[in-house]
């Protein structure tokens, strides 16, 4: 079956290749669905990258989930559009998905776009009620520098707090091949978005306090880009605190594959959606083969 599915992977890459299409763009209009709702370019602040896309499924008779997704792209690139089909996806899994922009180097600095991250939160604890989500418990998605931001925003208090929020505002939070441990300083191609900022400030793992929010944290043994030891260390930092948090690795699987494994056509490469899904409405952490997959709880 993976053999088949590789094969289909490889030939909606080489489709791609020919015709000069975005990646992005076969992708979401495989994802595409219209059983879901979009309302896109919803301003949430005054900068033209402060804009969000909301996704919910037509069939909805009441309430659903809130789930917050933030993208990756090493903090200096990156659109809400791209990833429509994270948006389409876990709406027609029950949820109703804020894909959200945010500013990016060279034109702002960490911490920059994890205040906007905070912005969008507020804007949703007041607005997405009008889209049939919930306002509390609202669970944040991301991937790579989107899983950065996420974890920033509910391991450290700095950024949530002026709002006044909630003491319930934030629910679970899934992160997707995130550098929650990296030195920022020393790595040459990110360095100059967090100039002028401590490591410490910009690590997550050292913002771990006691009463952080469940965590779901998957990455793909094979990822070059951002090692796996990073959801594997986080992991192991909040539960010596007393929170809890389970790190899953997928054997085989690369940075980018956490990710797009959330849509068909990969799906079956890696249980990425499955996973999630599971977490984010049972609290519960994924059963998994150990013969397939690296756990650490």
């Amino acid at each position: 079956m993976k053999l088949l599915l590789k094969v289909l992977v490889g030939a909606v890459a080489a489709a791609c290749s020919i015709s000069a299409c975005s990646p992005f763009g076969v992708i979401n209009s495989l994802a595409h669905s219209d059983d879901v709702i979009v309302s896109a370019g919803i301003s949430y602040g005054s900068h033209e990258k402060q804009r969000l896309d909301i996704y919910r499924p037509v069939w909805m008779e009441g309430p659903l989930p809130t789930v917050l997704f933030f993208y990756g792209g090493s903090w200096k690139r990156g659109s809400r559009e791209k990833y429509a089909f994270v948006g389409h996806t876990l709406a027609r899994q029950g949820f109703v998905v804020v894909v959200s922009d945010y500013r990016l180097y060279p034109e702002v600095l960490f911490p920059a776009f994890v205040h906007d991250g905070a912005l969008a939160i507020a804007w949703i604890t007041e607005n997405i009620v009008k889209y049939g989500g919930i306002n509390k418990n609202i669970h944040l998605m991301g991937h790579s520098a989107g899983a950065h931001i996420a974890a920033l925003l509910v391991l450290d208090d700095e950024y949530l707090g002026k709002f006044n929020l909630a003491d319930d505002t934030l629910g679970r939070w899934v992160g997707l091949s995130g550098p929650y441990a990296f030195y920022p300083s020393k790595v040459h191609s990110v360095k100059d978005v967090f100039a002028g900022a401590s490591d410490n400030r910009a690590r997550p793992i050292a913002r771990v306090g006691l009463g952080a929010p469940d965590a779901l944290l998957i990455h793909g043994g094979q990822d070059t880009a951002v090692s796996p030891e990073n959801s594997v260390a986080l992991a192991e930092r909040m539960n010596e605190i007393g929170n809890r948090a389970f790190a899953l690795t997928y054997e085989g699987i690369g940075h980018g594959m956490t990710v797009a494994s959330l849509t068909f056509p990969f799906t079956g490469l890696a249980s990425t959606l499955k996973d999630a899904v599971f977490f984010l409405k049972t609290g519960k952490y994924p059963k998994v083969n150990v013969d397939l997959k690296d756990i650490s709880k």
